[in-house]
């Protein structure tokens, strides 16, 4: 009996590391995507780089809630439902439930759409009054709320069944799609017409749109291929449930309205930040409102996306999760929800904790590698990266609370660090002025991790002085990794010049490079590595004739 539990343990961490490097995958390559279009997309804005990414980012903040409520939280929660439903053998339901929300996503997609479309002159304001410029550029991004909710629910369903190939490589079509619009459309207008940089802004964000279609085509295309398997699947149900489709809505609605709720977390952080950074600090400095607005993009989005990379690694994690816990928790095995508990935190922390310090460390030349040389503008990412973790360790126990119905306290915690967020802002603003929504929001975010890593180990028997033995060995290499990666980058610094991109590039590309050797040289001799990443890693190490 104990072999079996074992071998169940193994097969349970094998499927999660294997969804989470194609959950992995697809967030990477896309936010690499995401972030690496920004540096030709910038420099053909000229002068008008900063206040263009303002747009971007206020526009994004609000598109994407209305993403949120578009999809209503229905693909997590079909996620969750199907890995519940395939988990008793009722493949039949799963496939109802599915073909019931895509009839519910076309709906609320237009639905909401239109709602974005004709409220956006309400909510383009920085604070203090409206813009017009927010304004056309919002309308802009309306359009992909049409589609994106099918897109969305296509991907739930395959996470449902623990295939995590389809969503990634739509993830990644998507993105590479919206890259080659935007870049495609900016060219054309700013370097060939010598247009507008609004209009580049509008098009940059219809490019949304553009990535949708391409998704879709793609998951499309999964779901014939896969036909027969998922046919042969259904048959063989033993369909002794019976749910009608009053049931299914209301099931979905009910497992939907906590996820638009929890997964719209971040946003909420930072919309805290676009509404209330504009007039703070109007009131504490004499600066235009331009000025205010280059502040703002600084953290906004500058920042905002390069930290978001390794922000996805939480991300991709969480996705892997629910419907992993789901079905542990439908089974009713505590032992398998708290072991896997214990592999989603050992490796969320075992690559987001050096990837964060990593970033830190080389924040100066990566800054000017996607933005120009701006001592600001670094000293505001090198801060942020250390928000990473705080922003991935709530993605990430968020997402472990839903897969474990426990969505009610996880808006609870929610709601109390959005508050403190609220309470803080401005005595944060007043101390720090640019680096004050930063430290509010961590602090915020502290309270809600806190809380819920208290509630896993007394309720689920979540081994936390077992992760924390990890936690520090991880941040010891870490932090040795990032003086490494300190000295490395310095010393080059006499040599190539930060302020330079092509320069910067090329220290970010070998102090990485150290970055990553001593690191996972570290982690492999002592035996973290293996630990952490179990069989896996260690027949990749027998491979490459590398002992521990």
């Amino acid at each position: 009996m104990e072999e079996e539990n074992n071998s169940d343990s193994k097969d349970t961490q094998s499927t999660f590391l294997k969804g989470s490097a194609w959950m992995t995958f697809g967030s990477i390559a896309s936010r690499i995507l995401g972030a690496l279009y920004i540096i030709p997309w910038y420099a053909w804005m000229g002068d008008y780089g900063n206040i263009a990414n303002a747009l971007t980012a206020r526009s994004y903040n609000i598109y994407t809630i209305f993403i949120l409520i578009s999809t209503a939280g229905i693909p997590g929660a079909i996620a969750k439902q199907v890995a519940k439903y395939n988990a008793l053998n009722e493949y039949g339901i799963g496939r109802k439930l599915f073909h019931k929300g895509l009839i519910l996503m076309a709906f609320l997609g237009v639905i909401s759409a239109a709602i974005m479309y004709f409220a956006s002159p309400l909510l383009a304001s920085n604070g203090s009054q409206s813009d017009p410029r927010q304004i056309a550029v919002m309308r802009s991004l309306s359009y992909a709320i049409l589609i994106i909710p099918i897109l969305s629910i296509m991907r739930g369903y395959f996470q449902g069944y623990a295939d995590m190939m389809p969503s990634a490589m739509s993830q990644f079509v998507e993105q590479f799609a919206r890259v080659v619009w935007m870049l495609l459309t900016a060219f054309v207008i700013m370097q060939v017409q010598h247009g507008s940089y609004v209009h580049a802004v509008i098009q940059s964000n219809l490019a949304a749109a553009i990535g949708a279609a391409f998704g879709i085509g793609l998951l499309v295309w999964f779901l014939f291929s896969r036909r027969k398997q998922l046919d042969d699947l259904v048959a063989n149900s033993n369909n002794r449930l019976k749910v009608s489709t009053t049931e299914l809505f209301a099931e979905i609605i009910e497992q939907a309205i906590p996820f638009i709720i929890i997964d719209s977390g971040i946003t909420l952080f930072s919309l805290v930040d676009q509404y209330t950074f504009h007039p703070m600090i109007a009131g504490l400095v004499h600066a235009s409102s331009d000025t205010i607005e280059d502040w703002y993009a600084l953290f906004g989005l500058n920042a905002n996306k390069l930290i978001m990379i390794i922000v996805s690694l939480a991300s991709a994690m969480a996705v892997t999760a629910i419907p992993l816990l789901s079905a542990a928790h439908t089974r009713g095995d505590f032992k398998s929800i708290s072991k896997q508990i214990a592999n989603t935190m050992d490796l969320f922390l075992f690559v987001m904790i050096p990837a964060a310090f990593g970033m830190a460390a080389i924040s100066k030349p990566i800054y000017t590698v996607f933005y120009g040389p701006d001592p600001l503008g670094s000293n505001v990412l090198y801060l942020s990266s250390f928000t990473a973790i705080s922003l991935g360790l709530f993605t990430v126990l968020m997402a472990v609370l839903q897969g474990l119905s426990e969505n009610g306290l996880a808006i609870k915690y929610l709601v109390l660090g959005l508050i403190l967020k609220g309470i803080l802002q401005y005595p944060m603003i007043f101390l720090f002025k640019v680096y004050g929504p930063l430290v509010a929001t961590n602090l915020g975010l502290l309270v809600i991790v806190l809380l819920a890593l208290k509630h896993l180990e007394v309720q689920y028997d979540f081994n936390l002085n077992r992760t924390s033995r990890r936690l520090v060995g991880i941040t010891a290499f870490s932090i040795g990794m990032f003086l490494i990666v300190k000295l490395v980058e310095m010393g080059l610094g006499r040599f190539l010049n930060p302020d330079h991109r092509i320069s910067a590039l090329i220290l970010v590309i070998l102090s990485v490079g150290v970055g990553i050797i001593f690191y996972g040289f570290a982690t492999i001799k002592t035996d973290l590595a293996q630990k952490v990443m179990g069989s896996k890693i260690e027949r990749i190490l027998v491979k490459l004739h590398i002992q521990s």
